[in-house]
């Protein structure tokens, strides 16, 4: 065989590659325009998110994991999600539960009812029914916003911090998950953080 015809055979072979990988491209953004305009005429026609049939948006055991720089690991699971169809990187949780190992080997448990995670950032915001274990803190709390490239879990609505020496009663709870320093404080400066010592 020529070096032309060996050449030619490359060649060939190159442009089949490129065309089927753009083909699959295309097809793709046509199947997830396709999704979306059919879940908008479902909403149009008063379909509540929960009443939505497809098996394409909806994922049963949800699984993400994620690291940082400093060597901090994040791993969220849940027992469904549901991509949200005016954003793609938004996925919606039910049943949530989330790991975060930190570099020193330190973890944090989060559960809650519901979630929001985005798949570029993985900021998460967990929402009803949540519990956060850290040590021997448990933190309850109606509404959390998680930002690993933040550094920081903010815990706010109902909040009730708990160890072993006290409970207390906030409208927010600030940590910031690197240097552990903990701020709480209440949305009014008139009202006072409550604060019962065992």
């Amino acid at each position: 065989m020529t070096k032309s015809s060996v050449l030619k055979i490359l060649f060939g072979l190159s442009a089949l590659i490129i065309i089927f990988f753009f083909s699959l491209k295309l097809f793709n953004k046509e199947k997830r325009a396709s999704l979306k305009k059919e879940a908008i005429v479902e909403e149009i026609d008063n379909t509540t998110v929960d009443e939505i049939d497809t098996t394409t948006n909806i994922i049963k055991d949800v699984s993400y994991s994620s690291n940082d720089a400093k060597g901090n690991e994040y791993v969220l699971n849940a027992k469904e999600g549901q991509i949200d169809i005016n954003n793609d990187k938004v996925i919606f949780l039910k049943g949530v539960e989330a790991t975060i190992t930190l570099a020193s080997d330190e973890i944090i448990n989060i559960q809650s009812k519901f979630g929001k995670y985005n798949i570029d950032n993985y900021d998460t915001i967990f929402s009803e029914n949540v519990l956060i274990e850290y040590k021997d803190n448990n933190i309850k709390g109606n509404y959390v916003d998680f930002s690993l490239n933040r550094n920081s879990l903010i815990i706010s609505k109902n909040v009730v911090y708990l160890n072993q020496k006290n409970l207390l009663r906030a409208d927010v709870v600030e940590i910031n998950i690197s240097t552990k320093d903990t701020k709480i404080f209440m949305y009014e400066e008139k009202k006072k953080v409550k604060i019962n010592s065992k």
